[in-house]
This record gives structure tokens, C-alpha cells and sequence, in this order.
């Protein structure tokens, strides 16, 4: 790259950086009621359909108070509304879960360039090798799958119909009914077939669990790389965007697959813990486990990743 390439490329996201300060300083001013200044801005590594930016807004005469805006580029590609998806982490958060305090949630475009909602700066480490360096260096491991266990007892204890409208339902079919029908929809559109996932299919066909007690809201996708660990154990759940109404043990299953590890087979629980932690703290916190639909919903798990 030329050395004027480098200048231009300096520019624009010096010019990027300079619009969202003034976007975020607008609107956190509308919302606030008071004159708001943006410093420190710091855009981090986006997800696969948003990206999240860092920084410190001073409100009226009160000291710098840290933030995170949550931008979704389009409403075009929105797995859930952000205004709903801010919804739903604050029922979260009112029922106990560990997640970052949201301030608004706006889907007008105008201010950053998307829909965007706005919380608390919560420090710790996402990125899953750094937090497994970070669990061996504190020693903690234990402590956060167990921290996880509450916090799934905790989201699983809400009346689901308080979830947002948008929170897909299973309607006639149980959970893992409709989990099936889907997964045996992505094997046949296989573009050369896969004897592996049919023997799988048939597996989890003959081994149906029964339908949960009662339906609770899930997140989904709780894992090593959706969570902020700090010295202390969890201090976040992120990402609530395939959030629905379902079965309790999809959730407790989902961080146990072997692909959120990272290379830490030993440690079933995200590379970072056990079982027997994690199920045993959900229980404590008022969960009820069914090991044989846990064991199912690993297997699909492990399938859905597959395919």
C-alpha cells in the first residue's frame, strides 16, 4: 500500500470514529436530557452481524461514565429487533442474570447509522483462548461454571410469556420435535449425502426425550466467546439475538459441545470446567436437570456444528 493509500485509510476511520462520537454524543443527549461529550472511543472486534463500540460519555457535569453501544449496520440482517433484544436483556437482568445494565435501545438509523442500544461497560475478557489463559492464571474455572449454572437457573425461572414478541415458540410441536424437523431439513439440502449425520438423525429419532415440565425462555447460545469473564467468575451473558422459548437443557447443553473448548478437551464445560459443576450449581439455584434430554440436545448440538 502507497504511503497516500495509508493516509486515505487513516482518514476514513478517523472520519469514522469522529461520526460516531458525534452520532453517539446526539443521541445519548436526546435520550439523557443533558449536553453529553464522547472520548475514548474504541470500536472492538464485531460479531458476525454487529459490532460494538467502547467509550466514555460525559453527562451533563458528572464524572466520565463508561459505555457500549451495540450497532446493528442494517435492520436488513437483524436476527431479533434491537429494540427487543434490549428488552430482553433487561428482563434478564431483572431476573437475576448477570448481564450489562442497558440504558435505551433505539431502531432509529439516523444517529450511528443503524439501531443501536446502549449499556454499561462491563471489563473482562470474551475472546475464548484469552479466557481460558485467564481462568488458568486466577484460577477460577470452577467458579465461573458454577456462576453459569445460576445464571441458567436464573433465565429458565422467568414466565416465558413475558419474552418478547419477536422469541420464536414451538407451537404444536415440542422443542426437540421442531429441532429435529429442522436439522433433517438442513441434511437433505446436503450437497453430497452425509451417511454420518443420517446415522445421527436416526439416533436422535429413536431417543426422543419426552417435552420439558415447562417451557422457559432460552438464550441459545451461551458458550466460551458469548460470556465476559473477569477475576471473579462470570460477569456477563451476551448475544441474546437466537434467543426463544424452549427447552432448559438446549441451553444447559449448548456450552458443552466440544467445539467451545478450544483445544481443553478434559474440561467439558467450555474448556474452563465440569459438569457436575455446572448442573449441580443449576439445581442448587432451582433448576431441574433431565440428564437423558441434556444428553440429547448435546447430540443435536454436536450435529447442528457439523452441518
Amino acid at each position: 500500500m502507497s504511503t497516500a493509500s495509508r493516509e486515505d485509510a487513516a482518514e476514513s476511520a478517523e472520519a469514522r470514529v469522529a461520526r460516531l462520537a458525534d452520532g453517539l454524543a446526539r443521541l445519548l443527549a436526546d435520550r439523557f436530557g443533558a449536553p453529553v461529550s464522547v472520548q475514548n472511543l474504541v470500536e472492538t472486534s464485531a460479531g458476525a452481524r454487529r459490532g460494538n463500540v467502547l467509550f466514555e460519555a460525559i453527562i451533563g457535569d458528572a464524572a466520565p461514565r463508561g459505555l457500549c453501544a451495540t450497532i446493528m449496520p442494517t435492520p436488513d440482517i437483524e436476527l431479533m429487533p434491537i429494540p427487543e433484544e434490549a428488552a430482553l436483556i433487561q428482563l434478564a437482568e431483572a431476573g437475576g442474570v448477570r448481564v450489562p445494565h442497558v440504558h435505551f435501545a433505539t431502531d432509529e438509523t439516523h444517529w450511528v447509522g443503524g439501531p443501536v442500544f446502549v449499556s454499561d461497560r462491563v471489563d473482562g475478557e470474551t475472546v475464548p483462548r484469552r479466557v481460558l489463559r485467564a481462568v488458568a492464571e486466577h484460577g477460577n474455572g470452577a467458579r465461573l461454571t458454577a456462576d453459569l449454572g445460576v445464571a441458567f437457573a436464573a433465565l429458565h425461572a422467568l414466565p416465558a410469556e413475558q419474552a418478547p414478541r419477536s422469541l420464536a415458540r414451538p407451537g404444536a410441536l415440542s422443542p426437540a420435535e421442531l429441532a429435529l424437523e429442522r436439522l433433517a431439513e438442513q441434511v437433505d439440502d446436503l450437497l453430497q449425502p452425509g451417511p454420518v449425520f443420517q446415522l445421527g438423525l436416526g439416533w436422535l429419532r429413536r431417543n426422543m426425550p419426552l417435552p420439558p415440565r415447562r417451557l422457559a425462555i432460552v438464550h441459545g447460545d451461551v458458550r466460551n466467546g458469548n460470556i465476559i469473564v473477569g477475576p471473579h467468575g462470570l460477569a456477563a451473558v451476551l448475544d441474546w439475538v437466537v434467543a426463544k422459548v424452549g427447552d432448559p437443557m438446549e441451553d444447559l447443553a449448548w456450552p458443552c459441545l466440544r467445539c467451545w473448548r478450544f483445544g481443553e478437551d478434559a474440561l467439558e464445560v467450555g474448556g474452563f470446567g465440569d459438569r457436575a459443576t455446572l448442573v449441580d450449581a443449576y439445581v442448587e439455584a432451582g433448576g431441574s436437570c433431565d440428564p437423558v434430554a441434556f444428553h440429547w440436545w448435546k447430540v443435536l448440538g454436536t450435529m447442528r456444528w457439523g452441518l
